[in-house]
């Protein structure tokens, strides 16, 4: 049975598609058959991680909430581009969001079905036998955000270590709580070197009320990367990896 886990943020540029885009690659060379879908139409952008070409998407999520295709239309194996010469023991499936403004803009002025959401990833576990399947929300609230965490096993709260996410994280840790998720931990995300990790650990903890599965410092390497690879396949040996590693331990069980 396909463990669905959806990666959330409450405000943008807290590093959640990269988050994602990293526990998907371990999980896939660990063997697993892994899904991932970027359900931020209105600011798409893990074709790019997983070196998708944007020529080679014809139909895209947005196709499928439109309906003018079936989801099986929108899926790609991305297994091959992850990273040149390794050997990936499992497979990953991405169906992304559409990056044609048109497309954008429309999401924006007219939203979608929102039902079709849910019936589009059970179907795409199903079709692909997915061990486990990713949810890369749109920042913030939405129907489609709302939804994806209600039928998630698991929901991943990403914040970085200031006020506005602070406030923001304490909304969507009580919302996840209200839909019902069995499930509901936070990862720190790019932590400045100098902090007392285990003060933090236990203030975050005590404020929400929920566990802090990860702390990731803010890492030079990682940003060079600038999206143009997955740096858990570039950096196999890093510390950072090493943290990765034990996130996707602890979340996909």
């Amino acid at each position: 049975m396909t463990r669905t886990i959806s990666i959330h943020s409450f405000r943008r540029g807290t590093g959640k598609s990269s988050i994602t885009a990293n526990l998907t690659s371990i999980l896939a060379v660990q063997g697993q058959r892994v899904g991932v879908i970027d359900t931020s139409v209105q600011t798409p952008g893990m074709h790019v991680l997983f070196g998708l070409d944007e020529a080679k998407i014809k139909y895209s999520l947005n196709d499928y909430l439109w309906g003018d295709c079936q989801i099986e239309d929108t899926i790609h194996d991305v297994t091959a581009h992850l990273h040149p010469g390794l050997d990936i023991a499992g497979q990953v499936f991405l169906i992304p969001a559409s990056t044609k403004l048109k497309d954008i803009t429309r999401a924006l002025h007219q939203g979608y079905e929102t039902s079709l959401v849910s019936e589009g990833l059970q179907k795409f576990s199903r079709l692909l036998n997915l061990d486990t399947l990713l949810i890369d929300t749109h920042a913030g609230l939405s129907d489609a955000t709302l939804l994806s965490i209600a039928i998630s096993d698991v929901t991943v709260v990403i914040v970085r270590l200031d006020e506005q996410n602070y406030y923001g994280t304490g909304i969507m840790v009580d919302v996840a709580r209200e839909l019902g998720v069995p499930a509901v931990y936070l990862v720190l995300n790019e932590v400045p070197a100098g902090f007392d990790y285990a003060a933090v650990r236990q203030e975050i903890e005590r404020t929400y009320k929920c566990e802090v599965v990860a702390m990731l410092p803010y890492s030079d390497e990682l940003m060079a990367l600038a999206s143009t690879s997955i740096f858990s396949l570039e950096y196999p040996d890093h510390p950072i990896t090493a943290i990765f590693k034990r996130l996707a331990a602890r979340i996909v069980v």
